[in-house]
């Protein structure tokens, strides 16, 4: 089947590679001057799996490719999974585009917080729904199916049988502000910045004490470091203002993304990379 991703980013990327590892072929739309870029992560994505015996066949997959900078996109495909910067108006402008484009395909976002009502807002509502992965997508199980009271049932589950087809373990969340994840995840992540900036622990005993006593796979500021200092700002600004203010951001977040200490991508956040 033929499935398209709006975005080449880390999240685009990824789902990209778990599509294709599944015999999908994909269709990665993404700014003309960063398609050499998406086009690359992808395959050294794949390369990487099967160096550790996930995948058998990188360069036979890889070759279900297409990559393309002018948003030349098949009109036969089933899915498209947008995975572009966190604003509504983007999303929404990109899944515009492939609406028309697409005229069978179920539209998903790839957001962590936005309210996919508001994203779709002016499409075919019935055919827009939430579809979040998570970080990095060819090895973490869950996908968040978010679904708006405008979406067609059918089209929902024709996006569960995507994503468990996939190997993907689905949970259903009502279209709410940080859906179930982002909303728990961002609560617990800003508290444990507060604690560090308290000087209550630090940021390794913070994240030890959640993986030994709760059984995180990864700690809560080591995984603020891999989501992006940045983009865990943007999503507690947002769920702040929809939610009120136990979801302020710390001065410390604010500090360090200023700084431009954004985590893993920048090689320093709470920890060193």
């Amino acid at each position: 089947m033929k499935a398209v991703v709006i975005g080449g980013g880390t999240m685009g990327a990824g789902i990209a590679h778990l599509l294709l590892a599944h015999g999908h072929e994909v269709t990665l739309a993404e700014a003309p001057e960063r398609c050499d870029h998406a086009f690359k992560a992808v395959k050294a994505s794949l390369a990487k799996a099967q160096e550790r015996g996930k995948l058998d066949n990188a360069d036979e997959v890889f070759a279900n490719l297409a990559v393309t900078g002018d948003f030349t996109l098949p009109g036969d495909a089933e899915l498209v999974v947008e995975a572009v910067p966190e604003t509504v108006e983007l999303k929404r402008e990109v899944l515009t585009r492939a609406a028309d484009a697409c005229p069978g395909a179920v539209l998903a976002s790839n957001t962590s917080s936005l309210s996919i009502a508001d994203i779709a807002e002016g499409l075919p509502g019935d055919r827009v729904l939430g579809m979040h992965f998570f970080n990095p997508v060819p090895v973490q199980q869950l996908v968040e199916l978010v679904h708006h009271s405008g979406v067609d049932p059918v089209n929902v589950a024709k996006a569960r049988k995507w994503a468990e087809e996939m190997g993907k373990t689905v949970i259903e969340v009502r279209d709410s502000p940080g859906f179930a994840t982002s909303r728990l995840g961002v609560a617990v992540g800003m508290e444990a910045i507060r604690m560090l900036e308290e000087g209550v622990a630090s940021a390794e005993d913070i994240d030890t004490g959640m993986r030994l006593g709760y059984g995180w796979p990864m700690g809560p500021l080591r995984l603020t470091d891999l989501v992006g200092l940045d983009v865990r700002l943007a999503i507690a600004e947002h769920l702040a203002r929809e939610l009120g203010p136990r979801f302020e951001p710390p001065q410390l977040l604010r500090d360090m993304v200023a700084r431009g200490e954004l985590g893993r991508k920048s090689k320093q956040g709470f920890f060193s990379w």
